[in-house]
């Protein structure tokens, strides 16, 4: 096979508009397109052209003979995806190639549009708006940085996956672009401040807030989830002081997603390699003195229904020392014998080739868990454990942990002036346009994207789409004469934005906070993330005053 997707994929799709052959799927117009792990080129069909190698925005393609030892598990994950069939037989009988979706063509007048939040969802949809001639586009962030889960949600050391800020980068380039960072809708600017001067508004905040796990002790001290983990090693501002205990031999992680991977192998990893990332430095410090020895990552249901994918089982079980006890070796064996899914096999025939967790531990690792259902966390001033029942019995067991975290998924909050569904935590929508669940009518002006629209789904490229659907709702209601046109001049914006909020930051400034934690970085680091609100609004002050030109030029934007 003479190229590979590895685990790095964002499953965005753009190596599959590039492929000249169609050899990679599913493709975004392929029912498993949103629900598939990730992509997969087909070994037959490839004709090695390096297309798909120079479109994937993570750099999760490579030639078959550039692969490390650990990413050569891959060619045979590409592969089974595909039948078996003679070598001529360069594309599978059923395939069809996938067409290129047209971007949605705006047919009156400038549109302007509002975009709240700047995670993946919010920067696709601008990419996918700003195809056109006279589009607009302000993008709201509460933060004074941008990107959201790809800069405080993605591993430190997955930097690769990382390297879609590039083209996030690019994005915000465009002269139709413009960044108000550290500004907060619904506290700096309302719903009806962002339609007087947009036509209308995408929300692209997504699911910000941790499924919550109800049982006794859970809040106790030495108790959090692994987002608030993950962002607390990630140096988000608001969790650099999250008190993360790591003095006992034990770590307990309920759930077994792949956030509860990321954050096991974070908090197992050599911290010297490490040191190499754009991990926090109190995160750091705090693992240079860890005592953890074992992250037990328990999961409800058996085996065969582990939540994490077969890209992250296969990164995990290559970087860290991950085992199992006897009892689920027995059930990794019972489910080989009665699973029949190729990607549930897949896992499960890893899972079987793990140590066994009695063996005594040369450095810290991993140990997964199954058939627990937590009833209480244990302790009194702090958590001191779980006790856990054999789910579908009443035996008990307990683990001793000095901290317990749980991963149980995410949940979108409601956003002020618009509708929400409590039970799926989402902005109701059809395809993207908010409709008001009262009269079945659509919000005017009023779209979402992302997880806020489709739950908590998919992977960093999954966005794409998203955002394109639903700016193709947008475009054909501008087109429609259904929006109504802002009450105000794009000058007037910028003077609102700094009358509510002195501290916004522009894309001058992000750059100029982006520049000094690259030189605070130094040698093999690639940033030195600021991680209090003052610092980086003391660095986002630094940026230089732009020339005569390109304020002239930004003064005719505004008034044209």
């Amino acid at each position: 096979m003479p190229h590979v997707i590895t685990q790095s994929c964002c499953s965005d799709g753009s190596c599959v508009y590039a492929c000249p052959v169609n050899c990679i799927h599913p493709s975004p117009d392929e029912p498993g397109f949103a629900t598939s792990e990730m992509l997969y080129i087909d070994p037959v069909a490839c004709v090695d052209c390096g297309a798909c190698v120079s479109a994937c925005p993570v750099g999760a393609i490579a030639p078959d003979t550039r692969l490390t030892v650990e990413q050569q598990p891959f060619v045979d994950i590409n592969a089974s995806y595909y039948p078996d069939r003679p070598t001529d037989k360069k594309l599978p009988p059923t395939s069809k190639l996938a067409p290129v979706i047209p971007a949605p063509q705006v047919h009156r007048g400038p549109l302007t549009v509002a975009i709240v939040g700047s995670g993946p969802a919010a920067m696709y949809a601008a990419d996918e708006l700003l195809t056109q001639h006279g589009v607009r586009v302000n993008v709201f962030e509460k933060l004074p940085t941008p990107y959201g889960l790809v800069r405080a949600g993605v591993a430190p050391d997955h930097q690769s996956t990382k390297g879609v800020t590039q083209l996030f980068d690019r994005i915000a380039q465009h002269r139709g672009f413009r960044f108000y960072l550290n500004v907060e809708i619904g506290k700096h600017l309302s719903h009806a401040d962002l339609l007087a001067h947009h036509h209308a508004v995408i929300y692209a905040s997504g699911a910000p807030n941790d499924r919550r796990l109800d049982i006794d002790g859970m809040g106790l001290p030495g108790t959090a989830t692994a987002t608030e983990v993950v962002a607390w090693y990630n140096g988000h501002p608001e969790f650099a002081d999250l008190p993360v205990d790591l003095a006992h031999e034990r770590v307990v992680l309920i759930g077994n997603g792949n956030v509860a991977l990321d954050v096991a192998r974070v908090l197992t990893a050599d911290p010297d390699e490490l040191a190499g990332t754009d991990i926090s430095d109190h995160a750091l410090k705090a693992l240079r003195a860890s005592r953890v020895q074992e992250v037990v990552i328990a999961a409800r249901r058996g085996p065969a229904h582990s939540a994490f994918t077969l890209p992250e089982l296969i990164g995990l079980t290559t970087t860290a020392e991950v085992v199992l006890d006897a009892h689920d070796h027995d059930l990794v064996r019972r489910d080989l014998a009665s699973v029949s899914d190729t990607l549930t096999r897949q896992k499960l025939e890893i899972l079987s080739k793990l140590g066994d967790g009695s063996s005594p531990a040369t450095r810290p690792r991993i140990r997964l868990a199954y058939q627990l259902t937590p009833r209480r966390v244990l302790g009194g001033q702090r958590a001191t454990g779980v006790e856990f029942c054999v789910t579908g019995t009443d035996e008990v067991r307990q683990l001793d942990a000095g901290l317990v975290l749980t991963s149980i998924g995410y949940r979108g909050k409601p956003i002020r002036d618009l509708p929400f569904d409590d039970v799926a935590a989402v902005v109701p929508n059809d395809k993207g346009r908010v409709i008001d669940p009262g009269s079945g009518r659509p919000v005017a002006g009023a779209y979402v994207a992302g997880w806020i629209k489709r739950g908590p789904t998919g992977f960093i490229g999954t966005n794409k789409s998203c955002a394109l659907q639903t700016v193709q709702q947008l475009v054909d209601d501008f087109n429609a004469g259904l929006l109504a046109e802002p009450i105000s001049r794009p000058s007037a914006l910028d003077k609102l934005v700094r009358a509510r909020q002195p501290d916004a930051i522009d894309a001058a400034g992000w750059q100029a906070i982006d520049a000094a934690e690259v030189a605070r970085g130094g040698d093999g680091r690639p940033r030195n993330k600021f991680t209090s609100i003052a610092d980086m609004l003391a660095a986002a002050a630094s940026a230089p005053a732009p020339p005569l030109r390109q304020r002239l030029a930004n003064r005719l934007r505004e008034f044209a």
